[in-house]
């Protein structure tokens, strides 16, 4: 891999910027023609974007399928949302006419993961570009492959090269990007360091910023739950992209009538997954994405059991089994642990008995991070008590916590601030301006 120099980035902004004076003159009309047209060649080449995600960081095949195509439904989602969502606003007041309207910034940075190396810049990109900004790409450098494809596949439904372009940098080179006075705004999701780092070099620049950064997930599971329906959605969000998903569920907290019978169905259903090539069809979860993120998993687990956990399925793991790191349960997790305290990236769960309803939300909010949360229960009245009182950006009852192109996206604390996805997404990076007549 070779990265740009001083030069070729110089080269880039500068072409970002002028493509931005064309770009925010085009029609709602042509943008979404385009944008259509970009979901059609994801649609239509979904098998080959599908492999490259796999090949690069590891994600099992049927769930790269799945990344693409929610990126094709969320192309096709803001163009034929964004004008509406763009629309003046008239708002009575004492003036003779007052009203909102929206316009775009700029070139928008865009600092991305490796973990859904697509869904994380088309999620950006849609709104972004949509709202009339132009777009530069920081991508992980483990998913390059990806990032070059997603810029190809930008040109070749139709886009202007300069309106969304990539750029292939050194993280330690980043804060001088951040600053360059053509970048008008910063968009990143990553970890709780890459965010703050980001944060403060926009923040000397007075430039908006949107964090989306880790989670620690709390799953509550209450005495009435179903309890079948629980535990496989329990597997499923601890599993999805092999644990390595900011929302995925990570500290399951139960109620004491239930934690053993939920505890024993998670365990069992975790057993029954199958490890393997993440090109195999019938591979439940395959690799971690890099050995450092097994390293530092298997070391959160040491220090957990040597702190009082108690591992009932898995936690084995050395550097001959690579990057296949083992499904693993802990109980007996308590506050001090990483298990508890911390993001776990990776296929393990936490369980965590609770006496009562005002425990588990002790618990939940217990934690610097506030992206996810579920609640599962038949009483709804009752868990949407419960959701209101949960320090979360999302909180889903009875159902998977995921995103959904309709549903605004983002996290409180540690987790970040703005929101992507929804009416609020797009409207993040535009200047909401007031037009006030007397």
């Amino acid at each position: 891999m070779s990265f740009h120099s001083p030069d070729e980035v110089d080269r880039i902004l500068s072409a970002s910027i002028n493509a931005f004076d064309g770009w925010k003159q085009v029609s709602f009309e042509k943008k979404a023609a385009l944008m259509n047209a970009l979901a059609e060649n994801l649609e239509q080449n979904k098998e080959r974007y599908a492999r490259i995600i796999t090949e690069e960081m590891g994600k099992v095949i049927r769930q790269s399928r799945k990344e693409i195509e929610k990126c094709a439904l969320t192309c096709r989602y803001y163009a034929d949302k964004a004008q509406e969502f763009l629309k003046p606003e008239v708002i009575k007041s004492a003036s003779a006419k007052s009203y909102v309207s929206y316009h775009p910034l700029g070139p928008i940075l865009a600092v991305m993961p490796w973990n859904f190396p697509f869904w994380q810049v088309i999620r950006f990109a849609a709104p972004a570009l949509m709202a009339g900004n132009t777009a530069i790409l920081k991508h992980a450098s483990n998913v390059t492959g990806c990032a070059l494809m997603i810029e190809e596949l930008f040109r070749e439904a139709g886009f202007n090269k300069d309106v969304f372009q990539t750029i292939i940098v050194e993280g330690k080179n980043m804060d001088s990007i951040v600053k360059d006075p053509r970048i008008k705004a910063v968009t990143l999701t990553g970890s709780e360091e890459a965010g703050s780092k980001v944060a403060e070099a926009a923040g000397k620049s007075l430039k908006k910023t949107v964090l989306e950064l880790g989670g620690s997930d709390p799953f509550i599971v209450l005495e009435d739950a179903d309890l079948n329906l629980a535990s496989d959605i329990a597997v499923k969000s601890r599993m999805v992209n092999a644990g390595q998903s900011c929302i995925a569920a990570k500290r399951f907290i139960l109620l004491e009538a239930i934690a053993d019978k939920f505890t024993e169905a998670l365990r069992t259903k975790m057993i029954s997954l199958k490890m393997g090539d993440p090109f195999e069809e019938d591979s439940d979860y395959g690799p971690l994405a890099k050995l450092e993120f097994a390293n530092v998993l298997d070391d959160q687990i040491k220090k957990s059991v040597q702190a009082g956990a108690r591992v009932i399925l898995g936690g084995e793991w050395n550097e001959s089994d690579g990057l296949y790191f083992p499904v693993t349960i802990l109980t007996n997790v308590k506050p001090g642990m990483p298990a508890y305290e911390d993001e776990l990236f990776g296929p393990v769960a936490s369980v965590i008995v609770v006496k009562d309803e005002e425990e588990a939300i002790k618990v939940a909010n217990d934690t610097r991070f506030g992206l996810g949360a579920s609640v599962w229960t038949t009483d709804i009245a009752k868990a949407e008590g419960l959701a209101s009182k949960i320090e979360a950006g999302t909180v889903s009852i009875n159902k998977m916590v995921s995103s959904d192109p309709q549903l605004p996206f983002g996290g409180i604390k540690m987790s970040g601030f703005g929101r992507e996805l929804s009416y609020l997404g797009i409207r993040e990076f535009t200047n909401i301006k007031t037009v006030n007549i007397g």
